[in-house]
């Protein structure tokens, strides 16, 4: 049976099994030599195994390249450290100083996080950072430890014009995710991660370095005709909105949060604010995991559409595709591994 539309993987039927030492090996190769000291160049490395094993391919190897580019130009300062300043108790500001945003995300969750078990709500912001990788990890981290987290970033459309407002067909919008995650029922959180676009931006560079055409209905062309070729986007097109109305709403609402609220955007990719609960003042956690697990058992015992092998809840897959994997075993596609496998080699 087929996996429902919002299947991670790439349509590249040509991959190569890679072992995930090798594919370590190599990525720390090609982040020592754009400078990273190697705290940093281990981090970013083991997030993106990570999201690979997990089945999130967009948020995987694949960004070796991307970072590689950036660090390249200048986009992404390697080195630099998150500094937090602390506002009010419930309150602090992470700048990233133009570094890479995996490290600085994890941190701004995380005492979002920490300040929430002392006082109930608390947020973090956090600017200047680059690409802050695979949202859903940080989340899921700090639902395990009983807070609720939102996270959404926004801000810099002038420089990330990527996706038409609903209706139109000129590319004004960055991607401007949302990230929910709160502690779920028995198989663990409930995570929605997602771009507020029919596709994050980093498919359409997978796809473009796989050699492989983009799912239908994601994507217009400069003159608004849907298009599943990743030239057609780069050469002037298109990500259309996540649900039309609902997406476009959502990113607008991110964007007016990253820079009417927080500022301009004078480094990195897109400010982000981090709101943290702690679900403990409200029901005790066995309580709550156990509510939580009835409601989500009957999500999943709903009767699947044709094609669509069952209904999933946010989350599980990656969980159940990380505990599934060969975690020795990466399977890429050729043309990705064979340009990172270059790139290291030089």
């Amino acid at each position: 049976m087929a996996e429902p539309a919002h299947g991670f993987k790439l349509d590249a039927p040509d991959r190569v099994a890679v072992g995930v030492a090798t594919a370590r090996t190599a990525a720390l190769t090609v982040f020592r030599a754009s400078g990273c000291p190697e705290a940093e160049a281990a981090e970013i490395a083991d997030h993106l195994i990570e999201a690979d094993l997990a089945g999130v391919e967009s948020h995987g190897v694949v960004r070796v390249l991307q970072y590689a580019r950036e660090y390249a130009d200048g986009l992404l300062v390697p080195g630099a450290t998150p500094d937090m300043t602390r506002e009010a108790a419930n309150r602090s500001r992470i700048e990233a100083h133009g570094g890479i945003g995996i490290p600085a995300m994890r941190l701004a969750v995380a005492q979002a996080a920490e300040d929430a078990r002392d006082t109930g709500l608390a947020m973090a912001t956090l600017t200047g950072a680059g690409h802050t990788g695979r949202l859903g990890a940080f989340a899921e981290a700090a639902a395990r430890a009983g807070c609720m987290t939102i996270a959404l970033g926004g801000g810099d459309r002038r420089r990330w014009r990527m996706v038409a407002p609903h209706g139109g067909r000129q590319a004004l919008l960055p991607t401007n995710p949302w990230c929910i995650g709160i502690p779920g029922g028995d198989r663990g959180p409930v995570v929605l991660d997602a771009a507020t676009s029919m596709l994050a931006g980093g498919w359409i560079y997978a796809a473009r370095a796989a050699g492989t055409a983009l799912p239908a209905g994601a994507v217009i062309d400069r003159h608004g005709v849907p298009t599943a070729d990743p030239e057609a986007y780069f050469a002037g097109g298109a990500i259309l909105p996540k649900g039309g109305a609902m997406g476009y709403g959502l990113a607008l609402v991110a964007e007016l949060v990253g820079e009417a609220m927080l500022g301009p955007v004078e480094r990195g990719e897109i400010n982000w604010m981090i709101l943290a609960v702690d679900c403990r003042n409200f029901r005790a956690p066995a309580a709550m995991q156990a509510a939580a697990e009835e409601i989500l058992a009957e999500m999943r015992a709903c009767p699947p559409m044709p094609g669509v092998a069952r209904v999933e809840i946010p989350g599980e897959r990656e969980r159940e595709r990380a505990a599934r994997a060969d975690p020795g075993l990466l399977h890429l596609p050729r043309p990705v591994w064979d340009r990172i496998a270059a790139l290291a080699a030089g």
